[in-house]
């Protein structure tokens, strides 16, 4: 597949990454030289220097005969023209653009990005998809990770193993021995920093990572098997009073009127315009690091703190500082991936990754197929793949134990008539079942080779 690539940022250097280490033709614009050197001393792509949106910089970049054009530059209407041009100049059939301003996102302007005015196929708005992801962790205490899989039939979860989990040094294949009812399977362990496909003879240990993907309705009950019994909070203070910030507290209104909510800003006129947006919100306008307006929001009270201003030392001095006052759990933004090893043992519960949530979105469009979504997992680890199986399926119609899988691929769930099945060796797979499968970074290429003309996934 051709793909170009508009903005070699963070998120841009990300997907071309991905798309790079899967034999993707993939060609980087940029106008900063700095990003260019970059991106062509790390990555195997093409990369030319110029604004993105120049017809001349896109038939330069090879936009005659792509297969798609991703457009994550810092300004939306660069994006949105990149993709107008690629559309009426070049015919490019797929193109996705990032917009962050919320006033072209307004459902009353829902027409805009169709092909009949601005031929946008998918927008994304990384503000609103980081908000809903910390929504869900929220929703989860006790979670460091929640993503719905299959109509929220099936989500995976993600904990941090201390020293009361329950589970800890444990062989994995005991699990359906001490949990027979449960329907879980452990899809990944991060320990140290470092990502483990785990087998049925690893252990859990203190102070690692577990992804495992379970079924809905069984959420609480996996959760206590990890010792994390917390309760949902009910008071929580908001860092940061931007669009992330303000989309949070909207959506913590609209589904938890039983909750309090609180936001620091530091901008006055922000902090105003924040209060007029909200109904039951109380923000005050304050720096997030002074600790009488920490005293005044409360947050020796809060059950949950979440920094989201758009400064990672702020967002982890001021988590910190919350947990010292006496909040119970701590969520961060964090931008910048050398953090990450550091945030468990500094004592905050959740990082959130604005980059990861944005490269799963746009990942999901790029998959081919009948896949229905795609998550990528803790910075490259891998990704989890919701898809259909079809007639054509090796899959279908045999015991899993007679399926040969690449390496690094587990089935986490099997969703048969709107039941989640975990599964097992005997489990037999039927055509138009929803399958939820993990892939580990160095085996994404063999599953899409592996079902691209069996099961038609990609």
């Amino acid at each position: 597949m051709k793909v170009i690539v508009c903005g070699a940022g963070q998120v841009g250097f990300n997907i071309a990454h991905y798309l790079a280490s899967e034999n993707n033709d993939v060609t980087v614009i940029d106008q900063r030289p700095e990003l260019i050197r970059k991106i062509t001393d790390t990555v195997d792509v093409q990369a030319v220097l110029g604004h993105a949106s120049h017809p001349s910089v896109l038939e330069q970049a090879g936009a005659g005969d792509a297969d798609l054009l991703i457009a994550v530059t810092q300004f939306d209407e660069v994006n949105m023209v990149a993709c107008q041009v690629a559309h009426s100049l070049f015919n490019v059939p797929t193109k996705i653009a990032r917009v962050r301003a919320q006033s072209y996102l307004q459902p009353m302007w829902a027409n805009l990005f169709t092909r009949d005015h601005m031929p946008i196929d998918v927008t994304i708005s990384p503000e609103i998809e980081v908000a809903r992801a910390i929504t869900r962790r929220l929703q989860v205490p006790g979670a460091i990770d929640v993503i719905p899989m299959a109509g929220d039939k099936v989500r995976l979860i993600g904990v941090r193993c201390n020293e009361q989990t329950p589970l800890i040094n444990t062989p994995l294949r005991q699990l359906t021995v001490l949990f027979p009812d449960l329907n879980i399977v452990i899809i990944g362990i991060v320990r140290d920093g470092k990502p483990i496909v785990p087998t049925a003879e690893d252990q859990m240990l203190e102070g690692d990572e577990v992804y495992f993907v379970v079924d809905t309705q069984q959420v609480d009950r996996a959760l206590a098997a990890f010792g994390r019994e917390d309760c949902a909070a009910r008071r929580i203070v908001i860092f940061g009073g931007g669009n992330i910030g303000l989309f949070l507290a909207q959506q913590i209104e609209e589904a938890h009127p039983g909750a309090t909510v609180k936001i620091i800003e530091i901008n006055k006129e922000r902090a105003e315009y924040v209060a007029k947006s909200l109904h039951r919100t109380v923000v005050l306008n304050g720096d997030v690091l002074d600790t009488e307006i920490l005293t005044e929001a409360n947050v020796a009270n809060a059950e949950t703190v979440v920094s989201v201003t758009n400064d990672d030392e702020t967002n982890i001095l001021a988590a910190l500082l919350a947990k010292r006052y006496g909040a119970k759990r701590a969520m961060s933004l964090i931008n910048k991936t050398t953090y990450n090893a550091l945030m468990g043992p500094l004592g905050i519960d959740v990082v959130i990754s604005p980059r990861a949530i944005t490269v799963s979105n746009i990942l999901q469009h790029v998959r081919r197929g009948r896949i229905h979504a795609v998550h990528s997992l803790h910075e490259g680890f891998g990704e989890l793949i919701e898809a259909d199986a079809l007639e054509t399926s090796s899959l279908v119609g045999k015991p899993l134990r007679e399926v040969k899988l690449p390496n690094g691929v587990l089935l986490g769930a099997v969703v048969h008539n709107g039941a989640m099945i975990s599964p097992r060796g005997n489990t037999v797979v039927q055509a138009g079942d929803r399958i939820v499968l993990f892939a580990a970074a160095e085996a994404v290429k063999k599953v899409e080779k592996m079902f691209s003309v069996r099961l038609e996934y990609f």
